[in-house]
Order: C-alpha cells, then structure tokens, then sequence
C-alpha cells in the first residue's frame, strides 16, 4: 500500500490554518499552543508588521487532512524568546557576516515547555516531523538558523537526532503531591522553612490587603484596563514597553474564558496589584505581574502562594511560574530543566556554537543539581524529580 504523500506549506497568519485542525494537533494541553492564543497575538500586532516576529507557519496535510503544524517566525531581532542568543548574534557581526533574519519556533514572549512541531495523534510522527522541518527551512533559504525553543525533553532528543545541537536552561517549577490544603504543602517543609513561608504570607494579610482569582472573561473593560495597566508599569520600570496589550487580554479571555486567570489584590477598596496565569490541562502557568505601590512580601504571595493554592484547590498537578529565580526555591518550587534545539547554518559557526553548548550543558546541570540541595523540603519529600535528569 503506498505512503500518502504529505504536502507543506507556509503562510503568513495563522488565520489561513483552520482553527479545528489546528487544534486537533497533539499539544500536550498548552494552552499557549492553541489557534486561539496564536491568532489573538497576530490580531492585536503584538507579532506581525513592524514588530520583528514575521509570521511563517507550516502546515503539512495528507489529502484534506491538517497532519502537521510548525508555530513559525522569521525573526529580525533576539527579543522576547527567553533563550539568549546575543552573544551569537554578536560573534556573527564580528565576523563581517548576517545572523539575522533568523527563524523561531516558539510561542512568542512565552518560555513554556510544550510540543513545537505538533503532529495530528495517529499520524507517522517521525515523518510528519521531517517534512516540518524540511519545509520550515526550505521557507526562508537567507535565515542564518533555526530555534526550536522550549521543546519537550522528548522532541529535542529527536531534534538532537536530527542533527540540530541541544541546549538546556533551568527553571524553577512546583510539583503538587497531592497535598490537602496549603498547610498540607507547608508540612513538607523543614520547620524553619515553614516557620519563614508563614511569616511571609502574615505580613501580607496584615497590611490589609485581600485577593481574589477570577477567569479573564469575567473582568470587565474597566478592570482589564487597571489590570493592563499594573502589567505594563513593571515593563516600563525596566526600560521598555510590553510585549502585549489590552486588545490582547480581552480577546483571549473571550475566545479561550477558562485559560486566563487574573489574581486581584485588594487594598481598600482598590486593585493594587494583579497577576496574570494561564490554566492549561494540568499546569498553571504564571506570565505577568505588576502592583501599584511597595508592599511587604506582595510580589511573593501574588505571584507564587497564592498560585500554588490555586493549583492545590483546583487539583492541577504543576505550577510554572517563568524564568529566573533561585529565590523561588524557598517557596517550595524546584529545579526543572528545559530544552530548545538550534540549526546553525554555517558550518563554522555551528562548530563553535556546539563546542560552547557542550560546555553550557554540563554547567546548567551541575547548576539544577546544586539548587535542588537548597531546596525546603524535608528529607524524603521533596518532588521525585529533583535533581533533574537530562534526556
């Protein structure tokens, strides 16, 4: 019987692949993979003309059949990405030669673990991967590279396979086990820990101020507009503007209701800080954050408590609460190792570039296993996964 043959091709917006085939593509429950979250990012020009993320999605089909999804961007700049390649860029000009345009596939200003070259369940895995990348390559002949970022352990041993050179980073994540209420949580801990988690969540109750999480389609225009606004002042406290604006919340939380939730802290009467997460399968992630005014421990509870209860409460088994952070570790989150998988073009590059990854590797890695050490877990309770394993 002979092999249907498999069509790529590439578009512009996302628009042009149909939301249900999209959507039937295998995930892994990431709400940040989803038709919805793309199309809202290209509808609002947070992606698109003028912003350096020039969309370029593949899609491949056997017969009428979407099999096949790559979330692709020519890129004219490294921001937003969370996967720092500066340094890359830099050697590049150095040399007298173009590093960008290059290309990214990622979900934009997102640094979410999550399948990138999504594949229909059912359909040959391994051939509908080739074909993507193929066609993702094939698309732009002038990028100087591609970056396949954030991927799960398991498609980057493949990427790796592939050909294309491995990278790992290191996050901080939480791991419910389980546990009953966020006393339950605490009693993990060792009893200094605790004693320090407790005070910390005390000084916040006692300056008065009170929280309530609510699903982004039940914030009205005037609670989206303060919400927005505490997001894009802690943008701006670091020198530039938001990645993503009003027009962008209100039409997620309209065409995907249960995904963003909005955490709101009360303070007489006002909104004085807010967080913003989104609720996949069974992770929440945490994204955006911002407050009004310097309140003890704020940033803490808005951000990581308050979250991990909601996790706990709703039954969800992971909190993702982004990058950085070796102070998450004293709230109870633990080391986790990420992935992404890079196709240097020029073969002088690429050699160097994998010389340096080698070493990096090795360094993220003794890193993860020296944070897990610093975790507050007593003996014999911390998550299972600490230290990590690469694969």
């Amino acid at each position: 019987m002979d092999t249907p043959a498999l069509l790529a091709t590439t578009h512009a917006s996302i628009d042009a692949i149909g939301a249900e085939g999209w959507n039937a593509l295998e995930h892994d429950g990431v709400p940040f993979l989803r038709h919805e979250f793309l199309a809202a990012l290209e509808h609002s020009g947070a992606v698109g003309p003028g912003t350096g993320w020039q969309p370029c999605h593949v899609a491949v089909r056997s017969g009428a059949t979407l099999v096949g999804a790559l979330p692709l961007y020519r890129k004219t700049h490294s921001w937003g990405e969370f996967v720092f390649d500066f340094s890359w860029a830099q050697a590049y000009s150095r040399h007298g030669s173009h590093y960008y345009p290059k290309l990214v596939a990622a979900t934009p200003f997102t640094p979410a673990a999550g399948p990138r070259l999504l594949v229909r369940p059912g359909a040959e895995s391994a051939r509908v991967r080739r074909a993507l990348l193929d066609a993702a390559l094939e698309s732009a002949p002038e990028a100087s590279s591609l970056h396949v970022q954030f991927a799960t352990g398991e498609e980057a041993g493949w990427l790796e396979r592939e050909g294309l050179l491995a990278r790992l980073d290191c996050q901080f994540h939480w791991h419910n086990q389980g546990f009953a209420d966020f006393e339950g949580f605490l009693a993990a801990f060792t009893a200094e820990k605790r004693k320090k988690a407790r005070r910390e969540r005390r000084r916040v109750l006692e300056a008065g101020v009170c929280f309530e999480m609510r699903a982004g389609a039940e914030l009205s225009s005037a609670e989206w507009q303060r919400v927005h606004a505490l997001h894009a002042d802690t943008f701006r406290r670091h020198g530039h503007d938001p990645y993503l604006n009003q027009a962008f919340f209100t039409e997620i939380s309209v065409r995907l209701p249960g995904q963003p939730q909005v955490l709101l802290a009360h303070h007489q009467g006002e909104i004085i800080a807010t967080a913003i997460f989104f609720r996949g399968r069974d992770t929440l992630y945490g994204r955006y954050w911002g407050a009004a005014g310097d309140y003890h421990s704020l940033h803490f509870e808005s951000c990581y408590h308050q979250g991990i209860e909601y996790c706990i409460r709703e039954g969800l088994a992971s909190f993702e609460p982004g990058t950085q952070g070796e102070h998450k570790l004293a709230r109870g989150f633990t080391p986790t190792l990420t992935h992404s998988a890079h196709l240097i073009r020029d073969p002088r590059f690429a050699h160097a570039i994998g010389r340096f990854l080698v070493d990096e590797r090795a360094a993220v890695r003794a890193y993860a296993q020296d944070a897990a050490a610093h975790a507050p877990y007593r003996a014999g309770t911390a998550p299972s996964d600490v230290p990590p394993s690469a694969p």
